[in-house]
């Protein structure tokens, strides 16, 4: 499918239009959404990317609309497993909660920008060299036998390397000072936490690009579909971050559902490799007569994996409790905070409370091993007695 120039620039236009909406009329003025806010937002995005994807169907055929869904659904579900990265992040940075959302903004304009460069090299290899496609399916496999390790929050920390070297270099604050980039602090211009967590989370993009753009080159080599599937599963990630936040923990196999399907792509990437085989040491440098994987076949294992896992981890009781208590623990995390605003602290007590009730109500032996995380029962003690019933009774 051959893009004119003109459809190019009007894209590349309208995606840079929704980026600067969401900047002016959301993201400016620091605010929490609210659950309704951000569920008419993320459906309007997720609207706007089905009805390009019919479009796509429309003017390009049925084949360049499989492809460019199959995409589209791969990068959306390789977003929400970041998502729960990025949640770590921000936890552990403390970033206030009206203010998380600028943080969200610049990160996924960041992420466009960087894999629309990673779209390029990889077209540029793919166009140079044959091989690349064995690359690539060794990445997905790699990248599928990773995600089945179940990893601690500490492997993504936000005190990464690229936050420790500027740590190193530049001057830097403890406290943040609303949403600025930077404050002074005696008479002296340094960097707020605000850029640090920005940092991270844009760091820690730049490693996702590895695993995400091989993947849907392993659905589509048309980079018009590759670059459209990608941006418009990243548009609307900030909106659905705060939709589906005390869901993110729930969500305990996703990691096997992306790995089963990082994998199916990786086989699908090798197979095509050796259809188009001209490596010397393989088969002579001939192609190898392989059965290829249809677009529809990938379609139909793509949807499949991902209705499974969720399902699955939404009737799991060992999902829940999971949930809880890292909800709990990142509520308490904020309660204990000097920083902690009032209007804030009771809010986030108002959803402790909630949580802890919720907990109360799990089998006994999902509670037993709640209780014996001595860690998060400590930071509940503490919580509740500085913002607990009793402690507002006590004289000032």
């Amino acid at each position: 499918m051959d893009v004119p120039a003109l459809v190019w620039w009007l894209t590349i236009i309208g995606i840079a239009g929704l980026l600067l909406f969401d900047f002016f009329f959301h993201v400016r003025k620091p605010h929490i959404p609210t659950l309704k806010e951000a569920a008419v937002w993320s459906a309007l995005y997720v609207g706007i990317a089905v009805l390009f994807g019919l479009g796509v169907w429309v003017f390009g055929g049925h084949t360049m609309g499989a492809e460019y869904f199959a995409g589209y659904v791969t990068e959306k579900a390789l977003s929400v497993d970041n998502l729960f990265v990025f949640l770590v992040i921000i936890a552990s940075f403390r970033v206030p909660r009206a203010d998380q959302q600028k943080v969200l903004l610049i990160g996924i304009t960041f992420a466009l920008v960087a894999r629309s460069g990673f779209i390029l090299l990889g077209a540029t290899l793919i166009n140079m060299f044959a091989w690349v496609f064995y690359v690539f399916g060794l990445i997905l496999l790699f990248t599928a036998g990773h995600l089945m390790r179940q990893e601690s929050e500490k492997s993504h920390q936000g005190d990464n390397f690229v936050v420790r070297l500027t740590r190193r270099f530049l001057p830097t604050s403890e406290h943040y000072d609303g949403d600025r980039l930077t404050t002074v602090v005696d008479g002296k211009r340094v960097l707020t936490p605000m850029l640090l967590v920005m940092v991270a989370i844009a760091g820690t993009d730049l490693l996702f690009a590895l695993d995400s753009i091989p993947a849907i080159f392993g659905l589509t080599q048309h980079v018009y579909l590759v670059f459209t599937a990608t941006a418009f599963s990243l548009l609307g990630l900030r909106q659905l971050y705060f939709l589906i936040d005390g869901l993110l923990d729930r969500l305990i196999y996703l990691s096997y559902g992306l790995a089963v399907i990082l994998g199916f792509i990786g086989v699908k990437l090798i197979l095509h490799a050796l259809h188009e085989n001209n490596v010397p040491f393989i088969n002579d440098g001939e192609p190898v007569p392989v059965v290829e994987v249809s677009t529809g076949l990938s379609l139909i294992v793509i949807v499949t994996a991902l209705l499974v896992t969720v399902i699955a981890s939404l009737a799991s009781t060992k999902g829940r409790a999971q949930n809880l208590s890292s909800a709990a623990r990142r509520y308490a995390t904020r309660l204990l905070d000097e920083e902690c605003e009032p209007e804030e602290c009771a809010y986030f007590y108002r959803k402790l409370q909630a949580e802890e009730e919720e907990l109360r109500r799990l089998p006994e032996k999902y509670r037993a091993k709640i209780r014996e995380d001595e860690q998060l029962m400590d930071m509940l003690r503490r919580v509740h007695e500085l913002h607990g019933p009793e402690a507002a009774r006590r004289p000032g």
